[in-house]
C-alpha cells in the first residue's frame, strides 16, 4: 500500500505554499532570542551602562518592565537597548503610514515660461482646488529651447502663480531651478486660514442672488 504521507526527507506537498513573513520587525532580535554571550548596552535615556552578560542585560530589561533590542547587531559586542518594543514597532509604522500618505497627496502642475493666460488662470483654478482638499502641490515649469537664455521670465510665472495662491498654501521654500526647469512645492494652509481665490461656492451664490428676483418684478 502506498505511503501518502511526505517522506522523512522532506518537500512540499502539491498545492502547498509555505506563507512567508513579511513582518519588517521579525528580524530584529529581542530578549531571550538575542544568543551571543555578550552586548553592550544602552538605557532607556540613551546612557551606554556598558558590557553585559546577555543574560544579566535581559532580567534588567525584564525587571523595569521593557525588552532588550538588539540595534546595532554587526558591532563588537552587538549594541542593544533597553525599549519598549512594541511602542517601537508602533512609532515606525506610524512614520511609514505618515511617509506614504503624504507622497500620495502630491499634485503636480506644469506651467512653460510663454503660458496663455487662459492655461495660466486654468491651472491655477486647479492648483487651489489640489490645495482645499489638502494636497502639496508642486509648481514645475519646463525651459524650452532657447528660452533657458531668459529664465527671469520663468521666474516670474511662478512668482505670479505663487502670488495667486497664496490664500491657500505657502511654498515650503523658494524656487529653484534645476536643469531646464523651476520648481517649488506647495503645501495647504490650516482649513480655517484658506481664502479661495478662483472657486466659490454656489449655494451661497443662489442665496445672495434670490432676493434680488422678487425686487425686479416689483420694479
Amino acid at each position: 500500500m502506498a505511503n501518502s504521507f511526505p517522506s522523512a526527507g522532506g518537500g512540499t506537498r502539491p498545492g502547498y505554499f509555505q506563507r512567508r513573513n513579511n513582518d519588517p520587525f521579525a528580524a530584529i532580535r529581542r530578549n531571550h532570542r538575542i544568543k551571543v554571550p555578550q552586548v553592550r548596552v544602552i538605557s532607556p535615556e540613551g546612557k551606554q551602562l556598558g558590557i553585559l552578560d546577555t543574560p544579566k542585560a535581559v532580567n534588567l530589561a525584564l525587571e523595569v518592565g521593557l525588552d532588550l533590542v538588539e540595534v546595532a547587531p554587526n558591532a563588537t559586542p552587538p549594541v542593544c537597548r533597553i525599549m519598549d518594543f512594541g511602542k517601537y514597532v508602533y512609532e515606525e509604522q506610524k512614520k511609514s503610514s505618515h511617509v506614504k500618505a503624504t507622497a500620495s497627496k502630491i499634485k503636480e502642475i506644469e506651467f512653460t515660461a510663454r503660458i496663455a493666460d487662459g492655461d495660466f488662470m486654468t491651472k491655477l483654478r486647479h492648483g487651489e482646488e489640489f490645495l482645499a482638499h489638502g494636497n502639496k502641490v508642486k509648481l514645475r515649469l519646463k525651459f524650452r529651447g532657447r528660452e533657458m537664455a531668459h529664465t527671469e521670465i520663468g521666474f516670474a510665472v511662478i512668482k505670479r502663480a505663487l502670488e495667486e495662491l497664496s490664500g491657500m498654501g505657502h511654498p515650503d521654500s523658494d524656487p529653484k531651478l534645476l536643469g531646464k526647469q523651476i520648481n517649488v512645492m506647495l503645501t495647504p494652509h490650516p482649513i480655517n486660514k484658506r481664502k479661495p481665490k478662483f472657486h466659490h461656492d454656489e449655494p451661497e451664490e443662489d442665496e445672495e442672488e434670490s432676493p434680488a428676483a422678487p425686487s425686479s418684478d416689483q420694479a
